[in-house]
């Protein structure tokens, strides 16, 4: 059994975006291959539930490619070792139906790709440079409006916070699932959020149901609004106690990085330090 982090289970580290691989198919684009086993059961396996109708469990996986069925993806995620992982994992089109037609590293190179390519569906990361997942759902919110050939959208993230899951859902995505998920289950989301069904990881189901329970929209944090995803993760984690070069390691980021993000923070804040910080997360139950 695998998960789609390839042998070792862990997304691997990345310096930066790459350059997006637009119409890619088949086997890897320019890196090598991480295999890994796309049979056995799921480390976690994925339900259906929140607001967006018929959402559904995934069961036993059949091959798509079996029945001729064919979905055409984009891969959006800035570590391009884990791009690739995904890709062995689920890109041999004649055994799993799944054609992967482009790639991205960046919200910019997300939103291109997308727009010329115009897959079935699109596996979303939630924290990319130039603004994170949601900022890709808002700027192809058209894409998915179109009624005869629209693009739903699969989040595939390392998150878990309930911040990251009711915010890209809230934007227009399908469904979420975590990168422990293994390439068989992986490919049965993804047919399924082609056929308009949702799915989501066990654990982030709650999150939707909860978020969607009220029929009162949860009040806005203006001050919270202003801070990108990777700002606000970098802002729980310095919340928690973690050092910057704990909090680069967790992210696969630089340490000079990381003290731009806390940088910004504490400017758009308008914050002094990190204990000032601390105790404004504390106050608003972000950590």
């Amino acid at each position: 059994m695998s998960d789609v982090n390839g042998p070792t289970g862990q997304t691997p580290a990345s310096n930066g975006p790459e350059d997006a691989a637009v119409g890619t198919a088949g086997t890897g684009t320019g890196a090598e291959a991480v295999t890994g086993s796309a049979t056995g059961s799921a480390a976690e396996s994925v339900a259906g539930a929140g607001a967006p109708t018929g959402a559904t469990a995934v069961g036993p996986h059949t091959t798509a490619a079996a029945g001729g069925r064919r979905v055409r993806v984009v891969l959006v995620d800035d570590h391009r070792m884990f791009r690739t992982g995904v890709q062995a994992e689920i890109g041999e089109t004649e055994r799993t139906g799944v054609e992967v037609v482009g790639e991205a590293a960046d919200v910019d190179q997300a939103v291109t790709v997308i727009t010329a390519t115009r897959p079935e569906v699109v596996l979303l990361d939630v924290h990319l440079p130039g603004g994170g997942g949601v900022e890709v759902l808002r700027r192809c919110a058209p894409l998915m409006a179109d009624a005869r050939q629209p693009v739903r959208f699969l989040a595939l993230s390392v998150s878990d916070a309930a911040e990251d899951v009711i915010g890209v859902i809230r934007g227009g995505a399908r469904g979420y699932v975590t990168k422990t998920i293994t390439g068989t289950d992986l490919v049965d989301s993804i047919f399924r959020v082609q056929d308009g069904d949702a799915v989501f990881s066990p654990r982030l189901a709650g999150f939707v149901l909860d978020a969607f329970a009220s029929t009162d929209a949860p009040p806005v944090d203006e001050d919270l609004d202003r801070l990108t995803q990777r700002e606000r993760e970098v802002l729980r984690l310095i919340a928690r106690g973690y050092a910057y070069k704990e909090i680069a390691k967790q992210l696969f980021i630089s340490v000079k990085t990381v003290e731009s993000h806390v940088s910004a923070v504490l400017r758009k804040l308008q914050l002094s330090n990190r204990h000032e910080l601390t105790r404004w997360a504390t106050a608003r139950r972000l950590v």
